[in-house]
């Protein structure tokens, strides 16, 4: 490309504004969600959230601990699991298939930037995030 048509380029930078909810940053035991700092487990959408998550058991999720999520009729949860990353849940993952519900396992920050990715691209998800104190 010539000087002369380089100089004919122009690019216009616009600061993103979003009214979805978009995890800002995530430390091991906390999350913060916009401004809000959340210190338990959290279910995340683009237009809600859910506060105070309880588990049966967090190191194995069932599709009743995942109820919550599935209330906001999402086509793709993305689950946090902690520091650990853990195996694929087959079971699970056939459970919510047949609901046309994807999942996602994968350790929690990896699901923090994963779901707002998902968010950014306009797809119905939820993020369910397991914290870690």
């Amino acid at each position: 490309m010539s000087g002369l048509a380089a100089a004919r380029i122009r690019m216009q930078f616009t600061r993103e504004t979003s009214a979805s909810n978009l995890i800002r940053a995530f430390e091991p035991g906390r999350v913060r969600v916009g401004e809000r700092w959340f210190t338990s487990n959290i279910i995340v959408t683009a237009d809600r959230i859910l506060g105070d998550w309880t588990l049966e058991s967090p190191g194995k999720v069932t599709v009743a601990d995942l109820a919550p999520a599935l209330a906001f009729n999402p086509e793709l949860i993305v689950l946090g699991t902690g520091a650990s990353a853990s195996s694929p849940d087959i079971d699970l993952m056939e459970a919510l298939a047949a609901q046309s519900v994807g999942l996602e396992i994968m350790q929690t920050a990896s699901a923090c930037r994963t779901y707002n990715v998902l968010v950014h691209e306009g797809r119905r998800v939820a993020a369910a995030l397991i914290l870690e104190s």
